[in-house]
């Protein structure tokens, strides 16, 4: 059921499709509704990042896994709810991306646990399954933190106990967990301190909260998409980020300036545009709009007939998606070579978020790369079937991010290989790992030298704030050069280069032998060396190395040895 057929049911209808005791496809319903709602908030819940740096995806996260729960129940029309809530489970764990999606798929996990084989879900059951869905959350991190998406849970499950005492209707039921999980997201900021510091609720939870308030708006014929009807400045429209997650049948971009009629109508307008495509984005400047959107190939001409109906059209521009990314790949994604492994030998995993880094990865040795990394983190599926086809039973898995540390463990749960996860935060952290790589070593020996080697390593990365705020006592302007040495704010500059010289001091470089400069895609070789010079001038004992690492978002990447 599209976003439009949901909110053209009517009260009775909406009530009809989720009666109690709910059956599968009841909850189908509802698990759609929460995930549109969640889609519609989804770069809301992006911008509650504590650092001010380009990498906020919990939104996204979260709508992936979800969509990925979706997809698996999308066609199914099983009544029964508690095979329905199994495959749900099923389909959110393969496709959960990031720390946010991983617990999420443990909630589902844990809802589906305790509905088990019952054929329909009363708030009673409903209250035991949100429990044990708070249960399974909380045992699948090594150490909670509250303050997070886990405290929200907890405090839903609470909720829904206390409610089911007093009432038997799931509308009340419902409504009361909407509202106990608002207030969770608001306390988050009492319990986490770097999320009072920074001035964002936790992220997670909200996203969280919006899957139950999806549910709940659907229910009392609140609209879903009513947060896309905001209207962005044209110099906020960022149609370079659309391109970086292209989905599945989207084969054209289409992008119209327009001046419309007075009779123009912005909500009937997104709502016309969802039926054609997805990845919209309408922006507005001096009386003209922009529109923009992704489309299959059938339908590359639709929105400029649409807007003609609407307005004057202005300008247009059709591009082809998949020509322009084969191309891109093409040219920044030489074929690579990877090294072949012979039953029995170590097998090496690695997630790159760069071509460049990529290559690098492969001389050292690597197996298989999965392409990761700050905004696009692979999902659990993506991880296991990078080594699931390896010639050998002994794999190694080094994730360099942190928000992709509990998928990695995951798919290495999901294996009857023996898989070992090293837990580097970081690419220098990664690199640092495959120098200690010999693959006809001893498995048990190569993992305990490997997780030695990534404490010998600093961590620099230099990047642009994303918006104004103070953490740890650095004060931030958005659009400054900001420094973090081991994932700590360390400066703020008008410069990449007083950026790098604060980075070093806070790192004591002087204790060390060797830098290494790996810049990213936004970064020109020239101005990079010109910054190595500058580095040497300083520290004339150490090796200094330039390489390129075509990593987005993040203008240098830097290691201290």
């Amino acid at each position: 059921m599209s976003v439009a057929e949901l909110t053209k049911l009517s009260t009775d209808e909406r009530h009809k499709l989720v009666s109690v005791p709910i059956n599968g496809q009841g909850l189908k319903t509802l698990l759609e509704a929460g995930m549109v709602w969640l889609k519609t908030n989804q770069q809301h819940v992006n911008s509650l990042n504590v650092f001010p740096v380009p990498d906020g995806d919990t939104g996204t996260n979260m709508v992936l896994t979800m969509q990925a729960a979706f997809d698996e129940v999308e066609n199914s029309g099983m009544g029964n709810v508690g095979q329905f809530s199994h495959a749900i489970a099923r389909g959110a764990l393969m496709g959960a991306r990031g720390n946010s999606g991983v617990i999420l798929s443990q909630i589902w996990r844990g809802f589906a646990r305790a509905l088990d084989n019952e054929d329909t879900m009363d708030v009673a059951l409903l209250a035991k399954a949100l429990m044990e869905a708070k249960e399974t959350a909380y045992k699948g991190v090594v150490r909670p933190v509250e303050g997070t998406i886990l405290t929200v849970i907890k405090d839903i499950a609470t909720q829904a106990e206390a409610s089911v005492k007093r009432t038997s209707s799931f509308t009340e039921v419902l409504a009361d967990i909407v509202d106990a999980a608002d207030a969770s997201v608001q306390r988050t900021p009492e319990l986490l301190p770097i999320l009072k510091q920074a001035g964002v609720v936790d992220s997670g939870g909200k996203g969280l909260f919006c899957i139950f308030e999806g549910m709940w708006r659907f229910i009392n014929d609140e609209p879903l998409d009513k947060a896309l009807t905001e209207v962005i400045p044209l110099s906020d429209m960022n149609l370079d980020d659309a391109m970086e997650t292209i989905e599945p049948g989207q084969d054209y971009e289409v992008v119209i300036d327009f001046s419309p009629d007075d009779t123009f109508n912005l909500q009937d307008y997104y709502s016309d545009l969802e039926e054609i495509g997805t990845s919209i984005q309408v922006g507005e400047g001096d009386g003209i709009y922009r529109m923009h959107i992704h489309v299959p190939t059938e339908k590359r001409y639709e929105p400029i007939d649409h807007t003609m109906t609407l307005g004057t059209i202005k300008k247009v521009m059709i591009e082809n998606l998949i020509a322009q990314m084969d191309e891109k790949n093409g040219a920044k994604n030489p074929k690579i070579k990877l090294a072949p492994v012979q039953p029995g030998e170590i097998a090496v995993v690695t997630v790159s978020p760069g071509s460049g880094l990529s290559r690098i990865f492969a001389s050292l040795g690597v197996a298989a790369i999965v392409q990761g990394g700050q905004t696009m983190n692979p999902s659990i599926k993506e991880i296991l079937a990078s080594f699931e086809d390896l010639r050998t039973d002994k794999v190694i898995i080094l994730p360099n991010n942190k928000n992709i540390l509990m998928a990695a463990k995951e798919a290495a749960t999901m294996t009857v290989k023996q898989v070992a996860v090293i837990p580097t935060l970081t690419i220098p952290q990664g690199l640092a790992a495959m120098f200690r790589l010999i693959p006809d070593a001893d498995f048990d020996e190569i993992v305990a030298d490997m997780n030695d080697a990534i404490q010998e390593v600093e961590t620099g990365e230099i990047t642009v704030a994303t918006r104004t705020v103070e953490i740890d006592g650095v004060q931030v302007e958005k659009g400054h050069v900001i420094a973090l040495h081991n994932g700590k704010l360390v400066a703020s500059t008008d410069t990449i280069d007083e950026a790098c010289e604060q980075l070093l001091v806070d790192a004591d470089a002087t204790d060390y032998e060797r830098i290494t400069l790996f810049y990213g895609e936004d970064m020109k070789l020239a101005q990079v060396n010109q910054l190595a010079d500058k580095i040497r001038s300083v520290y004339p004992n150490h090796e200094i190395e330039v390489h390129e690492g075509d990593q987005p978002h993040y203008q240098l990447i830097i290691a201290i040895e």
